[in-house]
């Protein structure tokens, strides 16, 4: 069983473990049956791509690897700072997350 994922598409994050700590970065997918995010342009690897009919070229090409999520935390945009986000419910029953610092709605 799957947790709820604490990030979203489109979120900017922080990388607080790993190879790639202290970067920011935009979230592009998020991969909730693995756990995982994948973050723009952090984490590159290189992939070795054969060639596939007429229209994919082959060769060595560097593309995102996922990282576990756990390892990323969102950034609040007024606060420039990484925070554990919290959700609050609003007057009108909707719910939103909030930076816990500011109390402002994140993404």
């Amino acid at each position: 069983m799957n947790k709820a994922c604490p990030i979203k598409k489109g979120d900017r994050v922080k990388v607080i473990a790993g190879r790639e700590k202290g970067k920011v970065g935009n979230v592009l997918r998020v991969l909730a049956d693995k756990e995982k995010v994948i973050v723009e342009n952090l984490n590159m690897v290189k992939r070795h791509q054969k060639p596939g009919g007429m229209t994919k070229q082959g060769g060595i090409i560097d593309m995102e690897a996922p990282l576990h999520w756990s390892n990323v935390m969102v950034m609040c945009e007024k606060c420039v700072a990484p925070v554990r986000a919290a959700n609050r419910v609003l007057e009108d029953g909707k719910k939103v997350r909030v930076c816990p610092k500011c109390n402002e709605p994140l993404g």
